[in-house]
């Protein structure tokens, strides 16, 4: 289906603050790539997007990859599929594969793909009610690898590389400025995972860590203007307390920061014109040709990622409590019945200054020997919120159980 210009509300968050009144308090962090930081799984999906330290499952990739090393199986593959933004229009999809394979007892080789399109777009507004308008087709993929290796019986360790290309703009006619960006990030995750005597059952009880995405800039005009990559910091822990044989629960949260500066606000601008050069604040409002050359004089676009990681520990507007909320919170639970059945449930929390995405979830699974299918379903708890009623899809393979049936259909 066509749509208008949805691609830049998807780029943008930054364009639509850009608009906002300086008395609106709505201060979110702005990077490229969005796509990159869309959970792709139906299980994390249906915990509230939980996952550094849950326990080790074929979707690892995108939480946690260090967690590979303690799988049970020795390799497998997971499709996952996620219709995106249905409150708003149809034709955004966010469709990823992912797989490992255990080398040995200690060391785990993992990938994934995905690619995220934005559907069929139209060159400009007033194109829309053109039936022969030309449109285009914006799409985002990524390409990583992950090497993870356990470095004694409870602790694990794993780096990865990623490749990253997002095509947003229109190739039509006038827009040689525009072009397909290109970046290139890295990943560092650590997993450890223990048991303790809870109430007289053995429980297990992980933590985990993973930085995502640090690299370099993207840019669509080749450098002249260049945005972050959505750097990421996740720490999360987690509890399995098994009740019997077939009952178990599992209780994990996540707490999640982009460790990407904050942009300086319209209200900085003003303040800080009215003590340099004098006059009054509506001789600055909504300037924002001359707003983004003194973000570039102030050193926003032209800090490096690296010094934006350390930046972004203390750069907020309003200082510790504006950083705090700059923290997004999840936690979920899951019930397991014979390792078979899955209930899912869980909560997300994002500031409202920071874009108020907040949501329960609710999810469920069925696994076999050889597959098992999840399933989640995001409930918003904002109005008008756009993930509201978001579907996540996950169709996985255990290739040791393909091994094991074919290997009895050979007999």
């Amino acid at each position: 289906m066509k749509k208008l210009l949805i691609a830049c509300s998807f780029i943008c968050l930054a364009a639509s603050v850009w608009a906002q009144d300086t008395k609106n308090q709505l201060n979110p962090i702005y990077h490229g790539v969005n796509s990159l930081a869309i959970a792709p799984d139906a299980r994390a999906g249906g915990m509230g997007d939980v996952g550094a330290a849950t326990d080790p499952d074929v979707n690892s990739q995108y939480w946690n990859p260090a967690k590979y090393p303690f799988c049970i199986s020795r390799s497998g593959i997971s499709l996952n599929y996620t219709p995106w933004l249905r409150q708003l229009t149809e034709g955004i999809d966010l469709a990823n594969i992912t797989g490992y394979y255990r080398l040995g007892d200690y060391n785990a080789l993992s990938g994934s793909l995905r690619y995220f399109t934005l559907g069929e777009v139209y060159e400009s507004y007033e194109s829309m009610s053109d039936e022969n308008a030309q449109t285009f087709k914006p799409y985002e993929m990524a390409l990583d690898v992950a090497y993870s290796r356990m470095l004694s019986e409870t602790f694990s360790a794993s780096v990865g590389l990623r490749f990253v290309y997002s095509d947003l703009a229109y190739k039509g006619e006038g827009s040689d400025e525009l072009k397909a960006g290109t970046a290139f990030a890295a990943d560092i995750a650590l997993y450890h995972n223990g048991y303790i005597n809870l109430g007289g059952h053995e429980s297990q009880v992980g933590w985990g860590l993973n930085i995502s995405n640090i690299g370099s800039k993207i840019s669509y005009d080749e450098g002249n203007t260049s945005e972050f990559l959505p750097t990421n910091l996740r720490l999360g822990a987690s509890l399995l307390v098994p009740f019997d044989e077939y009952n178990t629960l599992t209780i994990a949260a996540d707490a999640n920061k982009f460790l990407v500066p904050t942009r300086p606000t319209m209200d900085q601008y003003v303040k800080h014109m009215i003590t340099t050069e004098g006059g009054e604040a509506k001789d600055y409002e909504n300037n924002y040709s001359d707003y983004r050359t003194w973000l570039e004089g102030e050193g926003y676009f032209n800090v490096s990622p690296i010094s934006g990681i350390f930046k972004s520990f203390h750069d907020a507007p309003n200082g510790f409590k504006e950083e705090m909320q700059e923290i997004q919170w999840s936690v979920g639970l899951e019930y397991a019945y014979n390792n078979q059945f899955f209930l899912r449930g869980g909560y997300h929390y994002e500031h409202p200054n920071k874009g108020n995405r907040t949501y329960f979830t609710v999810g469920a699974g069925f696994k076999m020997n050889v597959f098992s299918l999840d399933a989640g379903y995001v409930i918003s708890t904002a109005q008008s919120n756009p993930l509201d009623q978001t579907l996540r899809f996950s169709l996985a393979f255990d290739m040791d159980g393909i091994g094991d049936l074919l290997g009895r259909r050979r007999r």
